[in-house]
């Protein structure tokens, strides 16, 4: 699992051992250890660095996820704002770049991180997304955002949209498990976002939070190092 990370943020990670990644700076940063014991909740607020790499993200056909399938939703902060920086202390900030969101069909600029290629990508997805036809494409603008410094609602944790490595799509074609589920023992899926425009995010790296248990199908980060095993 290791090997995946480090794959996955060359400009970062220099290597591993059984305890620790090593940052191309020298830090050592402790991985932690498997638990399955260990309740959900626990691991979405505390979360290590194996944790984050133990849940298999799939791809495909959209389908309703296992009972707390969130893979990607279990996040070492501490692992993140060394990536991306601090953005409550203007640690992000120093990497926003600006650009342009489908320039043949919305255009207008929003500010994402330079740190790992993600303004790139997200370029790249733009142009993919914009040649597709109007009315799958329509899913994907006016955007609802992509730098918000602030935790996830139901963890207390940086969110991704925190370190400008996150991009939430149209409102109207969206759905979010807490808009349905606040009072259901079993959480329903939802989705209504095509796959083409999912599948173009995915190769470029991002996955998508359709593929939750606890889903918020408007939302995609980037996470190649889950993407790297995940069956196609």
């Amino acid at each position: 699992m290791l090997d995946r990370l480090v794959l996955a943020y060359p400009d970062a990670l220099a290597g591993h051992d059984d305890e620790a990644i090593i940052w191309r700076d020298g830090t050592r940063m402790p991985v932690g250890k498997l638990d399955p014991q260990r309740p959900f909740n626990d691991m979405l607020r505390n979360a290590t660095i194996l944790d984050q790499l133990s849940l298999a993200y799939p791809r495909g056909e959209p389908s309703p996820p296992a009972v707390n399938a969130d893979p990607g939703r279990f996040r070492n902060e501490a692992f993140f704002k060394k990536m991306y920086g601090d953005c409550s202390a203007g640690g992000v900030n120093r990497n926003l770049v600006s650009i342009s969101w489908l320039p043949k069909s919305w255009g207008k600029s929003v500010s994402v991180t330079r740190v790992n290629g993600v303004a790139e990508r997200l370029k790249r997805i733009s142009a993919e997304i914009d040649e597709l036809d109007p009315k799958i494409k329509r899913a994907a603008f006016p955007i609802a955002g992509v730098l918000s410094c602030r935790p996830v609602a139901d963890t207390g944790r940086m969110s991704m949209h925190g370190y400008a490595a996150a991009i939430d799509l149209n409102l109207d074609y969206s759905d979010y498990w807490l808009w349905n589920a606040k009072k259901l023992a079993t959480i329903p899926y939802k989705n209504r976002f095509p796959r083409e425009i999912v599948e173009i995010f995915e190769r470029h790296g991002f996955i998508w939070g359709g593929r939750w248990y606890h889903y918020d199908t408007m939302h995609f980060e980037y996470r190649p190092e889950l993407l790297s095993a995940a069956p196609r």
